[in-house]
């Protein structure tokens, strides 16, 4: 089974950007499809973005969609979310999963399997 590790979080102006990226291990990545969710304390994980197996589709939230980016590079076993004009409203932990359901991007959280620690995301005002 996959293992995934998220990094590149941290605190960012409103305006700023950040990457994000996931490392998958110990399964074939591009048997996965991916995805980002996001939580604060004390509110449940939302979708964020996700994409299909092969990268050819993806799906947004509607409140990051043409700021963020997601894409992956299946050679390398790693998953990005490029975040750009970050808003105070974007802070969160951000989390990274994969999925079975290969072929189609998934927004729900009962459709990925496996999931990292979280990367913790500050944007100030």
């Amino acid at each position: 089974q996959v293992q995934v590790v998220e990094s590149g979080g941290g605190l960012v102006q409103t305006g700023g950007s950040l990457r994000l990226s996931c490392a998958a291990s110990g399964g074939t990545f591009s048997s996965y499809s991916m995805g980002w969710f996001r939580q604060n304390v004390g509110k449940e994980r939302s979708f964020v973005a996700a994409i299909s197996w092969n990268g050819t589709s993806t799906d947004y939230r509607v409140s990051v969609k043409g700021r963020f980016t997601i894409s992956r590079d299946n050679a390398k076993n790693t998953l990005y979310l490029q975040m750009n004009s970050l808003k105070p409203e974007d802070t969160a932990v951000y989390y990274c999963a994969a999925s079975t359901y290969r072929y189609y991007p998934r927004r729900d959280r009962e459709d990925y399997a496996y999931w990292g620690q979280g990367t913790q995301v500050t944007v100030s005002s």
